[in-house]
């Protein structure tokens, strides 16, 4: 996500934030942030909070504590007002229903940052959005691998033709070192795979040329392991000039945090959040932020 587009968001979330004057407690109004996650209709909004309600119980925490019906009074256009309901949310409730959201969407994406974390800070909610990002491009790296290997072994019924084909094309990627090579520069133990310790960018290079792979084997029915050797090759090799065209070289990039760290922090924030928001006091009813 571009820093422009994380500075926008974090002050649209900032500006929505509420506190209880007589207890402290932190807090959002429902139909506030059914604005900032872009919904246009409280209809459809309410069905995500009620997906939420049903994790928060599922999850063995008491949904009352976490979502707080209350009433408020808006203005209409005529001068009138009107009372309308509303919903008052902690931190955890915020973050159950971005978890019900689509990721794909940035305010979603953002959100499911923002409420994890025991902090509003920019610099911190930027980091774990980039922590995010690494593990998703991880996830999918996986699937494409995955996919590429069923491919591979449908057509070719060798085993061992996925290794050798993934290998040519590491070395094609990284300028003619191979898997072993760029372990052994970034200092990777042996029993860990070399995409656990790359940076963001390598890991998506890495998972664009097996989907263009993967789409080309279909495409032209490719059936040996040579045909489909060259192939893989040729879309690592694309990807790299991509990469060095615009001064990013590969096997230059210095090694990540590891994957699996990253994921036990990622987990570790998901598993405080609950435990670590207070439950909803009493609110004026008229309460409109």
């Amino acid at each position: 996500m571009k820093k422009e587009i994380v500075g926008q968001l974090h002050s649209q979330f900032e500006g929505i934030a509420q506190t209880c004057q007589e207890t402290g407690t932190e807090f959002w109004l429902a139909r506030g942030l059914q604005e900032v996650l872009g919904y246009a209709r409280w209809e459809n909004f309410r069905k995500v909070i009620d997906k939420a309600v049903i994790s928060c119980h599922t999850a063995g925490y008491e949904p009352s504590d976490h979502f707080l019906e209350v009433t408020k009074m808006v203005e209409l256009g005529s001068g009138a007002v009107r009372e309308v309901d509303d919903i008052a949310l902690t931190r955890y409730a915020c973050y159950l229903i971005a978890q019900n959201g689509d990721p794909s969407k940035d305010p979603i994406a953002f959100a499911q940052t923002y409420f994890a974390v025991q902090t509003r800070r920019q610099e911190v909610i930027e980091k774990r959005l980039a922590d995010v990002e690494r593990v998703g491009a991880r996830k999918k790296l996986t699937a494409s691998e995955k996919e590429l290997s069923g491919i591979i072994y449908e057509r070719v019924r060798d085993e061992r033709s996925f290794a050798r084909i993934r290998s040519k094309g590491d070395q094609a990627l990284f300028g003619g070192k191979t898997t072993q090579s760029m372990k052994d520069t970034l200092g990777i133990p042996k029993s860990r795979p070399l995409a656990d310790f790359l940076p963001t960018i390598t890991i998506k290079a890495k998972d664009f040329a097996n989907e263009i792979t993967n789409f080309n084997i279909k495409k032209d029915d490719l059936h040996s392991e040579s045909t489909i050797s060259r192939e893989h090759v040729k879309n690592n090799t694309d990807v790299r000039k991509l990469l060095t065209d615009r001064d990013i070289v590969p096997e230059q990039l210095p090694p990540a945090e590891d994957i699996k760290k990253i994921e036990r922090r990622l987990a570790s924030d998901e598993k405080k959040l609950p435990k670590q928001a207070e439950p909803l006091p009493e609110l004026p009813s008229d309460e409109d932020g």
